[in-house]
C-alpha cells in the first residue's frame, strides 16, 4: 500500500524550486554548493514551509530532471540526500514521498502562533497579534458576566449572533454613513470563520476566487483547502496598492465567483486603497457578476495621526448585493477574542445562517456579550486607541532597528495596520525563515503570502515587538541574513539565545 496521500507534478515542483533561486550577494571566498545539494535544500525548504505537503509523492527522477533541465544523476543524488536526512521515503513500486525526520514538528501552511514553551528563547515575528489592551479585556469580561444570567436560561444557540450585538454592529455601520439593519449582520467565530462560511456558500470546489498577490497567508490556505482555484492579481510596488486596469481585466476575463481584498492596511503590504480605487473595484465586480469579499479586520488600526481614512468599500454598495464585508475584534482588540461578523444583503445572511447548522452552530455567548459591552460603553474606542499606540511604537522601533541592522532591505513604512513587507536584499525568504529559527527569530517568508512560489525574496515583519526586543529581533535577522548570504545556513547555524527584556 502506498504511503503517500497526495502528489506533486514535475512541472509544479520545478516552478516552486525555481522561485527560490534568488541571486545572492557576492561573498569573497564563498563556494557554490553542488547542484544536487542545492536541489535537495530547495525541496527540504518547501517541505519545512508546508508548500509541499508531508506524504506528497514526488515526481520520478527522470521527470523532474527534464523539468529542471538537470541530469538524472543530479536528481537521484538529491533524492538520496533527502532520504538520508529523513525528508524522503521510498519504496520500490510505490515511488518516493516527502516526510519529516523523527522529532521534527510537522510544518504548517498558515501562520500558527508560537508554542508557549518557545517564548523564552525565540522572538516571534510570525503572528501579527499583540497582547490584550488591559484593563479593557478584564472589564469587558466582567461586564459580560453581569449580563449573562438571562441568556443562561436559554438554549444558548444563536446562529446569526446575539440580537443585541447584531443591532450594535448594524448601528455602527449606520453611524459610518452606511445604513444597515440587524438583518444584514451575522456574528461569526472570528474573521476566518466568516470567510470560511462565505467561501462555502459561494465557491464550490473548482470555482475561481481572485485574490491580491500577495495576500493574507491563512486565508490563501483556507481557500486552497476548500479546493478553489486562486487567481492572483498583482499589487503595485510599495503602498500603491491596487492596479484597477489589471483588476478589471482579471474580473472580466476570468469571471471569478468571488474576489477577496483587504482594502484597509492590506496584509501583508500595509497599503491603503484610495476612495477612487474602492469605487472602481465595486463597479468592476458588479459588472463581472463577482461577489467582492472585503476584509476590514485592520480598518481601525490607523497609526499615523492626521491620516484621513477613505469611505468603506461597502459604502459604494449599500444594499450589499455585490460587497460582502467581514469585520473582526481580533486585530483591533485582541486575537483571543474570537468574534467576527459579516455584513451583506439580508438574503445572503439568511443563507449563511442556514448553512451554519452544518458547521459550528453559533459563536460563544460570553464573548459576544463582552464585545457588545465594549461597544456600548465606549470601552471599544479606548481599547483601540491603546492598540494603536502599541502598534505605532512597535512599528517605529522595528523600522529603526531594521534600517540600522539590514540597510540593504527595502520597504515602505505603512500608515497603519500591523505588518511591514520587506524585500530581503536579494536573499531567499524561505532560507531566512529556516535559518532565523535557528538563531532565535521566527519570521514568515514571502511565498506564504503568494500563489505557487511567488515572493521568494520577501519576508513579513509584524509590529509585535518594540524597544530592546525590536533591536534584538533585527540583530538576529541580520545574523540569519549573513548565514544565508555566505551559504552557511546549514545545520551549523548557532543555537537560539535567550533574551531577557
Amino acid at each position: 500500500m502506498a504511503q503517500w496521500t497526495s502528489a506533486v507534478g514535475a512541472a509544479q515542483l520545478a516552478r516552486l524550486i525555481t522561485s527560490q533561486q534568488q541571486p545572492l550577494p557576492a561573498v569573497t571566498g564563498a563556494r557554490k554548493p553542488p547542484a544536487y545539494r542545492s536541489l535537495a535544500d530547495g525541496i527540504r525548504l518547501l517541505v519545512l514551509e508546508g508548500r509541499v505537503p508531508v506524504a506528497a509523492r514526488l515526481p520520478a527522477e527522470r521527470e523532474l530532471a527534464v523539468a529542471l533541465t538537470l541530469s538524472r544523476t543530479t536528481v537521484a543524488a538529491a533524492y538520496e540526500a533527502l532520504r538520508s536526512e529523513g525528508f524522503l521515503e521510498s519504496r520500490r513500486g510505490a515511488g518516493s514521498w516527502t516526510s519529516v525526520p523523527a522529532g521534527n514538528p510537522l510544518p504548517a501552511r498558515g501562520l500558527e502562533p508560537l508554542p508557549p514553551e518557545a517564548l523564552g528563547s525565540m522572538i516571534d515575528l510570525g503572528c501579527a497579534a499583540l497582547p490584550a489592551p488591559e484593563p479593557w479585556l478584564t472589564k469587558a469580561v466582567q461586564g459580560a458576566l453581569e449580563e449573562l444570567p438571562p441568556y443562561a436560561h436559554t438554549h444558548g444557540d444563536y446562529p446569526a449572533g446575539l440580537p443585541a450585538l447584531r443591532r450594535m454592529l448594524a448601528d455602527r455601520y449606520t453611524e459610518r454613513g452606511i445604513p444597515t439593519m440587524p438583518e444584514q449582520i451575522m456574528v461569526t467565530t472570528g474573521a476566518m470563520g466568516a470567510i470560511d462560511a462565505i467561501c462555502s456558500l459561494f465557491a464550490g470546489r473548482g470555482e475561481r476566487i481572485a485574490v491580491e498577490s500577495p495576500s493574507y497567508a491563512n486565508i490563501l490556505q483556507l481557500m486552497r483547502a476548500a479546493g478553489v482555484r486562486l487567481v492572483p492579481v498583482a499589487m503595485a510596488d510599495g503602498l500603491g496598492g491596487w492596479d484597477m486596469a489589471t483588476w478589471r481585466q482579471v474580473l472580466r476575463d476570468a469571471a471569478p465567483r468571488l474576489a477577496y481584498v483587504v482594502a484597509d492596511f492590506h496584509n501583508p503590504t500595509g497599503a491603503l486603497a484610495t476612495e477612487d480605487q474602492r469605487r472602481e473595484m465595486v463597479e468592476a465586480a458588479r459588472s463581472a457578476g463577482t461577489v467582492l469579499v472585503v476584509d476590514e479586520t485592520m480598518a481601525e488600526l490607523r497609526l499615523d495621526p492626521g491620516l484621513e481614512m477613505p469611505r468603506a468599500v461597502c459604502s459604494f454598495d449599500p444594499s450589499g448585493s455585490t460587497v460582502v464585508t467581514v469585520g473582526s475584534a481580533s486585530k483591533a482588540f485582541w486575537a483571543g477574542m474570537r468574534i467576527g461578523w459579516v455584513r451583506a444583503a439580508p438574503d445572503v445572511i439568511r443563507s449563511l445562517v442556514a448553512a451554519r447548522a452544518y458547521a459550528d452552530l453559533g459563536t460563544p455567548v460570553l464573548e459576544q456579550l463582552a464585545v457588545n459591552w465594549l461597544m456600548r460603553t465606549g470601552g471599544w474606542e479606548d481599547a483601540v486607541e491603546i492598540r494603536r499606540t502599541q502598534a505605532r511604537e512597535n512599528r517605529d522601533a522595528l523600522v529603526t532597528a531594521v534600517r540600522r541592522e539590514l540597510p540593504d532591505w527595502e520597504f515602505t513604512v505603512p500608515g497603519g495596520g500591523l505588518t511591514l513587507w520587506a524585500r530581503a536584499g536579494g536573499l531567499s525568504g524561505s532560507r531566512l525563515a529556516e535559518v532565523g529559527e535557528r538563531v532565535g527569530v521566527r519570521v514568515p517568508s514571502g511565498p506564504r503570502f503568494g500563489v505557487d512560489g511567488a515572493f521568494e525574496g520577501y519576508v513579513r515583519l509584524p509590529f509585535t515587538v518594540g524597544g530592546p526586543l525590536a533591536d534584538e529581533a533585527a540583530a538576529r535577522l541580520a545574523a540569519a541574513a549573513r548565514l544565508v548570504g555566505t551559504g552557511a545556513g546549514g545545520s551549523g547555524a548557532e543555537p537560539p539565545r535567550t533574551f531577557v527584556a
